[in-house]
Parts: C-alpha cells; sequence; structure tokens
C-alpha cells in the first residue's frame, strides 16, 4: 500500500495530517459559475492560499487547468449529475480510476446520495471503485449525502453519522460529509467513522465568521480537514479566504484570529 500512502501525503498534510480541499467540479452539475469561469484563474487562486488538494472532472484537466505555481494535489471526480436533470440526485460514473491515473491524479472521489432512489446503484459504484482503487494504490475520497424521500435533515447527525459510516465500510480512504453544527454533534460523526472526515462547505454562507466558526467547530469535534468549494472559489479573495481556512485547519486558529487574518491584506 505504500503507492496509496505516497499519493495521501499530497493530499494530506504529512505533518499536521489535515487537509484543506477545495473542489471545483460544480461546473459539470450547475455550469459555468462565478468563480469557475476561468478555472486557470482560480486554481491559481486557491493553491496561493495555500489549498492541499482540489477537485476537478478529467476535462478541466485535460484542458490544462495548471501550468505554473505550487504544485497541489490532484483529486480526479469520477461521479455526475446535472441540475437539469429529472433527478440530480442520480450520481453515475463518468469517469475511470484508470483514466484518473493516466491524468495525473493523486486521488480519486465518487458521490453517494443516500437515500435518493438510485441509492442501490450509487453504492455499487463506490464498491467496484474501492476495488480499483485498492488494486492501483490510490487514495479514494468519498463524498456522503443523504438526499431523498426519508431524509427530513440532511444535516441530522443520525444521517450523518450513517452516511460517514456506509463510506468507510465500503473502503473509501476519507470522506466528507455535510456540517452537522456543533462541536458535540459532529464529534459523533468522527467516533462513528474509523478513517478521516472532511466538512463539506455547502451553499454559499452569508459571513465570513459562519465559515470559519464552522471549520473551527468541525476541527475541535476531530475532524481531518474541510472539503469546501463555493465559500473559498467564490469569495472576494479567494486566496486569503483559503490561508484563513488553512490556519484554522493546519495551525489551530480561531474564528477570531482567522478573521483577522483575512481582514488583514497589507
Amino acid at each position: 500500500m505504500i503507492g496509496k500512502l505516497i499519493r495521501l501525503e499530497r493530499i494530506i498534510d504529512r505533518n499536521t495530517r489535515k487537509t484543506v480541499i477545495v473542489p471545483m467540479d460544480h461546473g459539470t452539475t450547475v455550469g459555468p459559475i462565478t468563480g469557475l469561469v476561468n478555472i486557470v484563474e482560480t486554481v491559481d487562486r486557491v493553491v496561493r492560499g495555500g489549498a492541499n488538494a482540489i477537485v476537478l472532472h478529467k476535462g478541466i484537466v485535460r484542458a490544462g487547468h495548471r501550468r505554473a505555481g505550487k504544485d497541489v494535489g490532484l483529486i480526479v471526480h469520477l461521479s455526475a449529475s446535472t441540475s437539469l436533470s429529472p433527478d440530480p440526485n442520480q450520481k453515475v460514473r463518468v469517469c475511470s480510476v484508470e483514466e484518473a491515473i493516466r491524468l495525473g491524479a493523486d486521488g480519486v472521489s465518487v458521490h453517494v446520495n443516500l437515500g435518493a432512489e438510485t441509492e442501490p446503484q450509487m453504492l455499487a459504484d463506490l464498491g467496484e471503485v474501492a476495488k480499483a482503487c485498492d488494486y492501483w494504490n490510490m487514495p479514494l475520497v468519498a463524498m456522503m449525502y443523504t438526499r431523498g424521500a426519508k431524509i427530513t435533515d440532511e444535516y441530522d447527525v443520525r444521517y450523518v453519522q450513517h452516511a460517514a459510516r456506509v463510506g468507510a465500510e465500503l473502503g473509501a480512504d476519507v470522506i466528507k460529509v455535510p456540517y452537522t453544527g456543533s462541536v458535540e454533534s459532529f464529534r459523533e460523526v468522527v467516533s462513528g467513522c474509523p478513517v478521516p472526515v472532511v466538512i463539506a462547505g455547502g451553499p454559499k454562507l452569508d459571513t465570513d465568521r459562519d465559515i470559519f466558526e464552522m471549520v473551527a467547530g468541525a476541527m475541535k469535534a476531530g475532524a481531518a480537514g474541510v472539503s469546501i468549494g463555493r465559500n473559498a472559489f467564490q469569495h472576494r479573495d479567494p486566496v486569503r479566504m483559503v490561508g484563513a481556512i488553512r490556519l484554522i485547519v493546519h495551525e489551530g486558529a480561531s474564528a477570531v484570529e482567522a478573521e483577522r487574518f483575512l481582514g488583514n491584506r497589507t
């Protein structure tokens, strides 16, 4: 498994054992939204801010997402759906582990919506991807959400805890789930999952303080880091925003300290 360990160190900091991931796979789901029109420029900004890794679809990698600047871990996303679909919760595989390897990926990711009508196929896909990842020593990030008729609140700790455990049970190396809203509740999620857990950023939040408090709460609960997209790349200053999040994740800064860093542009 040495190959997987080496690749994981390109995604998770080898010293802090924490990570700041910036997913930018939204173009498939909702199109070229603000912040993703010029993907090369946006990648450069989040990398300058200190992101450990980014998440992209294969076509953006082929188009040339990175031609200069610091190195950054590359996670190729293997599943997709669009907001135009009759069922946007149905994620299908659009890339393979082998394709990701040829693209130079350090890891791959798969999205699963527990509770959706197509949950069985998504779970089967996760299992097959995990098998291929073990063969190729490729790290697997499972983006686990609960969305469907039985789900009354996708942030409910019961659902999030279950989703995290499913991802680990089926072979993922890192689990991405929504934050449950408090240190105490998210600690239950982390304690029930035997592999590292990172939080999703979710929709654009109202204030920077909201983001920082969410990140700080997750870290206090034992999270391994964050996977924050829109709240990073759509920020007025993505470089400073990612830098502020990095302070919390890797240096244990408080929400107040992160906000002070963000406001200091000298």
